[in-house]
């Protein structure tokens, strides 16, 4: 670790990772009130467990980038960061928040006060309070990774990592309107959240992802800058107005559905570029750093992401397809492998590869941490296959057919079971993960060549 403001880094990941047992555990609760409906219905209402589900996957991601960034700056800057005392209230605030909206929503508090009490609007469910403390986290990390970098030396992982933060904070103050009527809370409730997953997070995630492909294959720079401006150009000009898609059928006029197709249509093209960008990376660079786990994790974010985001969302992106598709269990698989592959796969490459540095060792727990990737990542595959299967069913019995809504879950019994097995592999797989990374056994697989100290500590050699 070359600056010691870096460390900033380890106290989000801890708090992203406590989250992130909750977000996977939540889910296999979710999954089995699919096929015992009956389940904590007075305890954990399934409105109320599947708020937590989703919210807690957001938070968690974006405690995931702020680390990210915070590890980040300093090396790409080469300086510390500007302030931090600043970082740590940022992470104070969000976790009050974080805390606020569980409290508030378990035990009902503050019905119907506009400041305090609970909104209800998927993924935007936070109080007004805590949008504000969020809104408030968020212009502290501004400044201070801005000012960070105004400081510092520039380079293209540092331009367009602070372009998607800076959009990802602009976009969320749409989260403050929320206007009576439906059909504009809709179109600019889509502003926040796909313009965030499709747009802002996709520049995180191109950035995060070419600063560990400079760290894991020592590819130069000057290479890994070109694919860098490739991806982000192909991700702004489909991702905009691809938000179209989600105007099909709320009331907006019909050329969106043209716009919407059209330019979705493209939003396979980064992320296939992600993809190739990470296997030539590798298949150029050196293969003699000793985290294989951490490469490991780039490489599956870039695959998965391709085939989540990407096929899955090319599936049922076209209008005359969507008019049947839309809200059925494909739209679930799709949203489960895009976000898995893109962003957690990313979030738990990055806490792979930083949480050794931060503890000064050899990377450890290789083999328990590449475990869980495969667990987590074929648990998760067989999950979206499965639920692309009832989906098909469903549109067919439920739009084509016009079955009664009980009597078509009825006949999706076998595949929610289905998808309840996977997600036990899955949540196994997050807990191998998080055992790996927090408590270290010295384990270094095949390291290449390593020199030995007088201390004993084994090093890559030069």
């Amino acid at each position: 670790m070359k600056y010691q403001t870096q460390r900033i880094a380890y106290a989000y990941f801890l708090v992203a990772m406590a989250l992130f047992a909750v977000q996977v555990t939540l889910g296999l609760v979710l999954g089995w009130i699919y096929v015992s409906p009956n389940f904590l219905s007075e305890l954990l209402p399934f409105n109320i467990a599947r708020m937590l589900h989703t919210n807690s996957l957001v938070v968690w991601l974006l405690l995931g980038f702020f680390g990210a960034t915070y590890y980040i700056l300093p090396e790409e800057s080469e300086r510390e960061i500007h302030s931090p005392l600043l970082a740590y209230i940022q992470l104070g605030i969000l976790v009050i928040g974080t805390a606020g909206v569980v409290v508030t929503y378990l035990f009902d508090l503050f019905h119907g006060n506009w400041l305090l009490g609970k909104e209800g609007r998927e993924f935007l469910e936070q109080p007004k309070w805590v949008k504000i403390g969020i809104a408030v986290a968020a212009v502290i990390f501004m400044y201070n990774v801005s000012m960070t970098v105004l400081k510092g030396r520039k380079t293209a992982v540092t331009n367009v990592l602070l372009m998607g933060l800076w959009g990802l904070v602009l976009l969320w103050l749409f989260a403050f309107y929320n206007p009576a009527n439906l059909v504009l809370d809709k179109q600019y409730w889509w502003w926040v959240i796909h313009l965030w997953v499709e747009g802002v997070w996709e520049l995180i995630m191109a950035s995060i992802l070419a600063f560990l492909m400079l760290k894991l294959t020592g590819v130069d720079r000057e290479v890994v800058e070109k694919w860098l401006y490739v991806i982000v150009a192909t991700a702004l000009f489909s991702g905009i107005l691809g938000t179209g898609h989600h105007y099909y059928w709320i009331g907006l006029p019909g050329y969106w559905q043209w716009i919407g197709s059209i330019f979705s249509s493209f939003e396979i093209v980064p992320f296939f570029a992600m993809m190739s960008f990470a296997f030539v990376m590798v298949w150029k660079g050196r293969r003699d750093h000793p985290n294989k786990a951490a490469l490991v994790w780039s490489l599956g974010c870039t695959v998965l992401a391709f085939f989540g985001a990407g096929v899955w969302g090319f599936l049922h992106t076209l209008h005359g397809v969507n008019y049947y598709t839309h809200g059925t269990q494909i739209t679930a698989a799709h949203g489960h492998l895009s976000f898995y592959g893109a962003y957690v796969c990313l979030v738990l490459a990055m806490v792979t590869f930083v949480m050794p540095i931060m503890k000064n060792r050899d990377p450890y727990n290789q083999v328990l941490n590449m475990a869980a990737f495969w667990l987590m990542s074929s648990g998760m595959v067989f999950m979206t296959v499965t639920l692309t299967f009832a989906g098909a069913i469903q549109t067919q019995m439920q739009r084509v057919v016009g079955d009664y809504f009980m009597d078509v879950q009825d006949g999706l019994a076998l595949f929610f079971w289905m998808r309840f097995g996977s997600g036990v592999f899955v949540v196994v797989g997050a807990l191998l993960f998080i055992y790996s990374v927090l408590f270290p056994r010295r384990e270094v697989v095949d390291a290449g060549p390593v020199q030995s100290h007088r201390d004993g500590h084994l090093e890559p050699s030069e």
